[in-house]
């Protein structure tokens, strides 16, 4: 069960701050942190009840700064996704924005689940990742990568039900053709859904992992 239906509870809570006893620091303190989480966007609530309904489970976090471009706003964290019949995990998944999390929730679920039901025949059990936030600029320029403000996932492999693991270094040209239909297309079924998909095909940088962005520009390769 999704960790977003406790909201109301801390909501409540935040509600009897008025009637805490003075002496009470730490509790009051507590409170206070609880009622950050809450005072988000409207767009932000909207998201965050959108991914629970899609039986995310998950931590929604408190808006960051870092400076220098960076930041951490309107984010959660990922502990597991919804599959047709059984819980996805996840691994190494940092801070993702509620709109990243979201889009990739119903990709993990409906682009990648389903695609190694069909073609592999087993259903997918974990999804591993090389991380989300990192304060960088894009790989030999001087911008800021979506990494700097948590709208990226960088997806390194996959663990099926039955044991298999698939990696995008190992794999992507992989001796059996149902290994290699199913990469391809799970990236074309990435490609529908976020702004920026890079993967093997684009350069070396990107030989053993999945970009997967939430961008305004359309780059899939």
């Amino acid at each position: 069960m999704s960790r977003f239906v406790m909201l109301p509870l801390l909501a409540l809570l935040s509600a009897c701050n008025s009637v805490i006893p003075q002496g009470d620091a730490p509790q009051r303190a507590s409170i206070k942190r609880s009622a950050q989480i809450l005072t988000t966007r409207p767009e932000v609530r909207q998201c965050l009840s959108t991914l629970g309904q899609a039986k995310a489970d998950f931590t929604p976090l408190p808006d960051q700064y870092y400076g220098a471009g960076c930041s951490t706003l309107g984010t959660v964290r990922l502990a597991s996704l919804r599959g047709d019949d059984s819980t996805l995990g996840l691994s190494n998944l940092g801070p993702v924005t509620c709109p990243l999390a979201e889009t990739f929730a119903g990709w993990a679920r409906f682009g990648v689940d389903r695609a190694a039901q069909q073609l592999l025949g087993s259903p997918l059990a974990r999804i591993e990742t090389m991380g989300s936030y990192n304060c960088r600029n894009v790989a030999g320029s001087a911008r800021r990568s979506a990494h700097a403000t948590a709208s990226a996932i960088d997806v390194s492999g996959f663990v099926l039900a039955d044991g298999r693991r698939i990696t995008v270094s190992g794999d992507w040209q992989s001796e059996s053709p149902r290994v290699r239909q199913f990469l391809t297309l799970i990236h074309s079924s990435a490609c529908k859904r976020f702004g920026t998909v890079l993967g093997p095909a684009y350069n070396a940088a990107h030989k053993d992992h999945l970009h997967l962005e939430l961008s305004s520009r359309s780059t899939c390769s």
